[in-house]
Formats: C-alpha cells, sequence, structure tokens
C-alpha cells in the first residue's frame, strides 16, 4: 500500500516522521517491509527546511508524474501552515488524489490545506487544540471536534496535534491489518493502541507549570496536592494574599484559564487516574479527587470529555479484557494467567479481510510479559481484572 504524505516548507518534522515510523514497524512486525510504501511528497525538488531548522529531502513533488495509485494521502501541518498560500497547483493535486485514493486525511494543522481544497465540507474533523477555533472559522461548512485525538468520517482522516498523527497511523494500521499488529507496534513504539480520553495536549497539569508568576504557581501547586480542599476563587485568593477580583484576572491573563476552570481540570484529571488504575467505586473516586458525588463527577467528565466516568472506565477495562481473552498461551497443566506463569513465546496471526476471513498468515515473535507491559505485570493485571468484576455491581 501507497502513502504518500504532503510535506511543506515550515513543516512540523514529527507530523512526517511520527506517522511513517508507524507504517515502517507495521511492516516490520508482519517481515514484510513493503507493506506501506512510503513517499514524501514536496512542492519542489531540493530539501523541505522544517520549523526546527531541519532540512528533509522529499521523494519526489506534486509536479512528478505517478508512479501508481496512492492508497493513503495525508498532508503534514506546521505552525504556520494555516498562513501559506495553497496554490492552485496544490488544490487541484489533492482533489486529484483524494478522489482516486482509497482515504485521505491531515496530521495537525495539514487539515487547513485540505480545507482549502474544499476537502473538508460536510465532514467531522479535528486539528491541534490551538488552531480548532480557526479552523472552524475557516471552513464553517466542517464540523470541527476539538477533544477529538483523531476523527474518521468516511474517507476523510483527520488528526489532532503532533504526535496524535502516530495515533491516527496506528488507527489505520489496524483498519489495514487487525488488533494484534496494531497492539505489537504500539507495543514496540511504548505507545497507547487507543489513547485514553480527549485531546489532552494543554492539561490542567501543563497549565499550573506554564504559570511564571510565584504566587499564582504557588497556588497552582498547593491545588494539586489538595483536592478535597476549599477550592473556591475566594479561599485560592486568600492563599495569594490578594482579592478575589484581582486574583481572578491575574490567574487568567498568566494561567490561560479561569481558576475554576484550573480547579476542575486538575481534579478530572486525579479522577482520570484513578478510574485507570484501581477499582475505586465511582462514589469513592468523586469524594477523593473533590467532587463530593458521583453526579458532580459525572457531570464535569461529560464537560471535559464527553464521555461518562463509568464508560471512561470500561473503555479502558474492554481493552485490558481484550488481551486477556486473545493472547494465545500454551496449555501446559496447572498454568493460570493469575499466577503469570505461562509465556507465549511465539504468536501466529492471521490477518482478516473485511469479511472476517483469514488472510495471508504471518509470523512474529512475541513475549507475553512484553505484550502485557502495555497495561501493567500480568499477576496484577489479572487480578485487577478480577476485583474489578467483583465490584462491577457497586460501582453501578
Amino acid at each position: 500500500m501507497r502513502v504518500s504524505l504532503l510535506a511543506f516548507p515550515g513543516v512540523q518534522l514529527l507530523d512526517v516522521v511520527g506517522p511513517l515510523d508507524v507504517f515502517a514497524e507495521a511492516g516490520r512486525q508482519l517481515g514484510d517491509t513493503n507493506a506501506y510504501t512510503m513517499q514524501v511528497i514536496g512542492l519542489s525538488p531540493g530539501p523541505i527546511i522544517g520549523s526546527s531548522g531541519l532540512r528533509l529531502l522529499p521523494d519526489r513533488t506534486i509536479e512528478d508524474p505517478d508512479e501508481g495509485p496512492i492508497d493513503t494521502v495525508l498532508v503534514a501541518g506546521g505552525p504556520r501552515i494555516q498562513n501559506y498560500p495553497c496554490e492552485p497547483v496544490v488544490q487541484r493535486w489533492l482533489k486529484q488524489h483524494a478522489a482516486t485514493a482509497r482515504r485521505y486525511g491531515s496530521v495537525c494543522s495539514g487539515a487547513f490545506v485540505l480545507g482549502a481544497a474544499g476537502l473538508l465540507d460536510g465532514h467531522r474533523v479535528t486539528t491541534h487544540w490551538r488552531v480548532a477555533d480557526e479552523l472552524a472559522t475557516a471552513f464553517p461548512e466542517a464540523t470541527v471536534e476539538p477533544d477529538c485525538i483523531f476523527v474518521c468520517d468516511g474517507p476523510l482522516y483527520t488528526s489532532a496535534g503532533v504526535t496524535a498523527g502516530m495515533d491516527l497511523a496506528l488507527a489505520l494500521v489496524e483498519e489495514d491489518w487487525g488488533r494484534p499488529l496494531a497492539l505489537a507496534v504500539a507495543r514496540e513504539l511504548v505507545m497507547f493502541l487507543k489513547r485514553p480520553g480527549g485531546q489532552s495536549q494543554f492539561s490542567a497539569h501543563l497549565a499550573a507549570q506554564s504559570s511564571e508568576r510565584s504566587a499564582i504557581q504557588a497556588v497552582q501547586a498547593w491545588a494539586l496536592e489538595n483536592l478535597t480542599g476549599n477550592l473556591t476563587v475566594n479561599a485560592l485568593a486568600k492563599r495569594a494574599n490578594m482579592s478575589a477580583r484581582n486574583f481572578a484576572r491575574v490567574f487568567r491573563l498568566e494561567a490561560n484559564m479561569t481558576p475554576k476552570d484550573f480547579v476542575e481540570g486538575v481534579r478530572v484529571d486525579a479522577a482520570r487516574r484513578l478510574l485507570e488504575d484501581t477499582d475505586t467505586p465511582l462514589q469513592r473516586v468523586a469524594a477523593r479527587c473533590g467532587f463530593g458525588n458521583a453526579n458532580a463527577l459525572r457531570r464535569a467528565f461529560l464537560r471535559r470529555l464527553r464521555v461518562t466516568p463509568g464508560e471512561y472506565r470500561r473503555r479502558i477495562e474492554d481493552a485490558a479484557t481484550y488481551v486477556r481473552q486473545t493472547t494465545p498461551r500454551p496449555n501446559v497443566l496447572g498454568t493460570s494467567l493469575s499466577s503469570g506463569v505461562a509465556v507465549a513465546s511465539q504468536v501466529a496471526w492471521v490477518p482478516l479481510d473485511e469479511r472476517g476471513h483469514g488472510t495471508v498468515p504471518y509470523e512474529n515473535p512475541l513475549c507475553l510479559h512484553a505484550l502485557i507491559e502495555v497495561f501493567g505485570p500480568l499477576a496484577e493485571f489479572a487480578s485487577r481484572l478480577d476485583r474489578l468484576e467483583e465490584c462491577s455491581h457497586e460501582r453501578r
């Protein structure tokens, strides 16, 4: 399958090499380096100077004659790509290949180039959180979903900021070859197979680090350590030795959010970690993170992640259950999953076609312990699943 990635001057190089490395690793896992034929497309011959100043040598240009059908067309983004003039020749090239390729899409702000070519109209899309509003304004016929890691809408695939391009590429690998291969690639590249939650590049914890005013920083750090305390604006202002009105003004100026948004964000982040790592009932999660009750926790999750806490936890459990149910294990007498003794040294996978029928089988060495590294040590992982099943009725 030929993957062509269009790169402009000033491109964010990780938007290019990140997704391509995912496809390359898939080929290595398959034992077929030609499973994906990758090429970087430039506007003109010669090196492409990236946003970091590093140079990328394209394989070909949009002016060169086609070498064969393109399966997947992607457009890489960059810090100022939305200001880059989209020349008619670029629009023609994109429209032509979007019409003939199996799928097309963008990484990060590359969505602006697709929009200029009219390829976003009528579709659900996403992009880097910082320019999501700008994309929605520039292309009102598109529905921009700013919190998504990536969005698949028909043949159009768009991803959020920078590293989310790797998440998108991993999803495409899973679409092409199935979940076991995608999981193996994720393990090798130390990635989530399915990153939990939405686009969280500007989480409350990162916001706390962005403030340069020591008084505000001190209050933020204190709030992170005292989630169950009184975190109202008045209480935080008093701790900063400022009036509530001045504190709110300075906080918003320094942290780019209101104190209320910050507090809710750090509490949601803490709740997410508890839901991912423990079987603590929802009511206790809410209490430990300062929400007071499960209803307040639920409302905050819906506002920020567009998913309920129960559904968020189920998604994590579903991924873990999949590994438990589908990982091949040797049939050894007295060996159990919870003991962590059984180890599969070789796993043979058979990719499925669109009807669920097996295609050409391939083999790849895969240690069960290494596979479970994505979710935690094997014995702890299995024990946690057992505890989750026992207390599921309590959470509901």
